[in-house]
């Protein structure tokens, strides 16, 4: 037999209904006002009397029911112990506990209700409609919950999204908000209420949070102020049939003249086995497609993308999906993101310490990418070095760079067979600064004169690789080892080692011939990651390409000697391009992770239309020590091309970070140009971009999030509604301690439940005697 639920009472709410209604029945007070409340005892006597009472009631107890011999021991026990209950409960009311609780005062305090105008607001997975107008109807001026609330409340209604702002009316929300900051949505209420007694706050959203606050700070300070938070969650748990873009993930920036590889993750729920069909856009010109399978045995699928060759400057990128047959939520079919593409000229340093064909095949592979300058120092000889691709006959004149400032005018350092006594002491330290202090990309390759083979255990260089190995005599001859490489898990999904469409990449993986390698390593070190992995003729995998963030930088082992075999195996026909290919994409996005002198970004990169954003910097010297003292300006042009100036100050807290607030009051794409100078240091400049309009990212997963409102609730004292339930805020929101209140003391001595276990107390002890035949 089933339950007859009211009208759009969802089971789960009932029963909780039904539970809450039994418990004040049974204790006359709710069991939120029991978590509100403080038990207090106000006794008739003094403590100590009742318990001497007590007793010596029980040891009456005890000694009369012995007296009674024509009961067996286990009926005597039951029969003291009814009575001991007895006397426990009339112990008890002569304590006089209390609930003490504090309620408040009517038409004394402030009441605040934030509604979520963000644009997930606007599904339409209700059945009266959209999550807005569902809202707008509970709380209309008109409604009997606000009618209520009034009674007891002084009302302030606010609208959030980015930031928060008053509401002059319910039907004035338009659910444009391009986020979802619940965060900054209370500390703004918090401050804007600051001065008066408020009583706690309705908070009404799907909980589709996507702001760049921490929450704990907000809720710590709600806390601190014994403000309670009743969460009102809005929309349904979970989309039986619906497909979503989640994150669209790019490079920060990335050098022209090549294609950049993306990734989106796609979350399909009610969509296995069927096909989606991907647009990409560049500036709102397509760009390219994307078809993919969504796999039967789970939800979230991340599809790589390939983005072909843009102009300098700031691309705005944006994935759409095409919507599945029956989809009712169409508007999370799409993701977008800003892609800065940096003029071509960037530089890399190789350096060989020995003939090898390695470089050649380097230098062949990357002759098509002239966005990329490969600078080469080869020795000859010892103190002979051959340069190939310098500036100028001055470059490397003298070798490898002999001061910091030489060395990170690079941004990637390829070590080929060099061993470490190629370096003095100080160029060794020099690397590792080149990796942790520039941030540049080094990236070491196999060989008999590297690694352990080439005497670096105990060096700088060994510290900042991300696999360990052990100490070798120098010159030893090692044997060679031949390798089947393929990309791991990791590899497999990297835009590094992207191959071709989908499976296609792994066939091709599969196709390659064997290298050699001829070096031993040990551990990869916590933090790193195996990119490639190879495989000897029955032995075990083995790292061949593995990377790790060092510092600001990042470090790289590709364990091979021989990566020009992909070009020149007669395994694969004359006019392959995986060598190539490989390294161009290799090589771009080392580059890529190299940060400049001066950096610019902008927080949050997508704003709504007037809200605030930070325009952040970081500017360090030839050395990359990062200045606090620059004099540091950021030139903001808007859609419509009027330019202005915003002078950055040191934050204080990060050194060489620089922050400028800027309101972005239009809407369409907005440039920024950071410069900086210092002294008789020539101007430098980092370019961005940002975009204010009403296209946000902020129902990218719009399914209501039970969990996180009902975790504001619980660290505030507050509680968590469903929209259909929420008039029992009315009856909770009066039981708290923050703002004008009264404290009352409620006795519990007589509460039903009392009653109740006193008579039933004695009536099984009347029965029983009457079973016994006792008088």
């Amino acid at each position: 037999m089933g339950l007859n639920l009211p009208p759009g009472q969802p089971a789960g709410s009932f029963l909780e209904a039904f539970f809450a209604a039994t418990i004040t029945a049974l204790f006359r007070y709710s069991p939120r006002q029991f978590a509100q409340g403080e038990l207090v005892l106000a006794p008739v006597f003094p403590v100590v009397l009742v318990a001497l009472l007590l007793l010596a009631a029980l040891a009456l107890v005890a000694y009369s029911a012995s007296r009674l011999q024509a009961l067996s021991r286990r009926d005597r026990i039951f029969l003291a112990l009814l009575r001991s209950g007895v006397l426990l409960i009339v112990a008890g009311a002569l304590l006089r506990p209390s609930l003490l609780l504090s309620r408040a005062v009517p038409q004394r305090n402030v009441l605040a209700i934030a509604i979520d105008d963000s644009r997930s607001m606007r599904l339409t997975d209700l059945p009266a409609g959209s999550r807005l107008s569902a809202v707008q109807q509970r709380f209309a001026d008109s409604s009997a919950l606000v009618r209520r609330l009034g009674d007891r409340f002084v009302l302030r209604f606010y609208r959030f999204a980015g930031t928060a702002s008053p509401l002059p009316r319910v039907d004035d929300l338009t659910g444009h908000g391009t986020r979802t900051d619940l965060a900054g949505a209370l500390a703004g209420i918090r401050q804007d209420l600051a001065d008066l007694p408020l009583a706690g706050v309705i908070l009404v959203s799907d909980g589709a949070d996507n702001g760049t606050s921490d929450l704990e700070p907000s809720l710590l300070a709600l806390r601190a102020r014994r403000v309670p938070v009743f969460t009102v969650g809005v929309g349904r748990k979970q989309f039986d049939h619906d497909l979503g873009l989640e994150r669209l993930t790019l490079p920060p920036t990335t050098l022209a003249g090549g294609g950049v590889a993306a990734s989106v993750l796609l979350r399909a729920r009610g969509a296995g086995g069927d096909s989606i069909q991907l647009a990409i856009e560049a500036d709102g010109r397509l760009v390219g497609t994307e078809n993919t399978v969504m796999p039967r045995d789970r939800e979230l699928l991340s599809v790589s993308l390939r983005i072909p060759p843009l102009e300098d400057g700031m691309h705005r990128i944006t994935v759409r999906a095409l919507p599945l047959r029956g989809e009712s939520v169409t508007e999370n079919n799409l993701v977008d993101g800003l892609l800065q593409v940096r003029p071509a000229g960037e530089k890399v340093l190789y350096v060989e310490g020995e003939p090898r064909p390695e470089f050649a095949f380097l230098r062949r592979a990357l002759m098509a990418d002239s966005a990329i300058q490969l600078v080469g120092l080869l020795q000859s000889a010892k103190g002979k070095y051959l340069r190939l691709g310098v500036d100028d006959s001055l470059e490397l004149r003298d070798g490898f760079p002999v001061t910091r400032e030489a060395l990170f005018r690079y941004r990637v350092l390829v070590l080929g067979s060099v061993e470490a006594s190629f370096f003095t002491g100080d160029q060794l330290r020099m690397l590792a600064d080149f990796v942790s202090r520039r941030g540049g990309t080094l990236i070491a390759l196999g060989g008999r004169g590297a690694f352990a083979e080439g005497g670096w255990s105990g060096t700088p260089l060994a510290d900042l690789l991300p696999i360990t190995f052990e100490s070798r005599a120098t010159g030893s001859a090692p044997d060679a080892v031949e390798l089947a490489v393929h990309p791991t898990s990791a590899g497999a999904v990297h835009p590094a080692l992207w191959l071709g469409p989908g499976s296609a990449s792994l066939r091709r993986w599969d196709s390659l011939p064997a290298l050699t390698a001829v070096n031993r390593f040990g551990q990869i070190r916590p933090g790193a990651t195996v990119l490639l992995a190879g495989k000897a003729a029955g032995g075990n995998d083995i790292p061949v390409l593995s990377v790790e963030r060092f510092g600001r930088g990042m470090a790289a082992v590709f364990g091979v000697q021989d990566s020009w075999r992909w070009q020149m195996s007669p395994l694969l026909p004359v006019d392959d391009v995986t060598h190539s290919t490989l390294w161009r994409q290799l090589l771009r996005w080392s580059l890529d992770q190299v940060p400049s002198r001066v950096d610019a970004g902008v927080l949050p990169d997508h704003a709504d239309p007037g809200q605030a954003v930070e325009i952040v910097a970081r500017v360090a010297d030839a050395e990359y020590n990062d200045l606090n003292d620059a004099h540091v300006v950021a030139h903001v042009t808007t859609p419509s091309g009027v330019e202005r100036e915003l002078p950055m100050e040191w934050t204080l807290r990060d050194d060489g970070s620089y922050r400028a607030s800027y309101g972005a009051d239009e809407v369409g794409s907005y440039r920024v140009v950071v410069e900086s100078r210092r002294g008789a240091d020539t101007s430098r400049s980092a370019a961005t971009s940002f975009v204010a309009d009403t296209l946000g990212a902020d129902i990218g997963r719009a399914e209501l999030r039970t969990s996180l409102l009902q975790r504001i609730a619980d660290a505030t004292g507050g509680r968590y509604y469903s929209l259909a339930s929420v008039d029992r805020v009315v009856d909770d929101a009066q039981y708290t301690a923050a703002g004008i209140v009264t404290r009352d003391a409620h006795d519990l001595w007589n509460i039903p439940v009392v009653l109740l276990f006193l008579v039933l107390l004695l009536g099984v002890e009347w029965a029983f005697r009457r079973f016994r035949g006792l008088s």
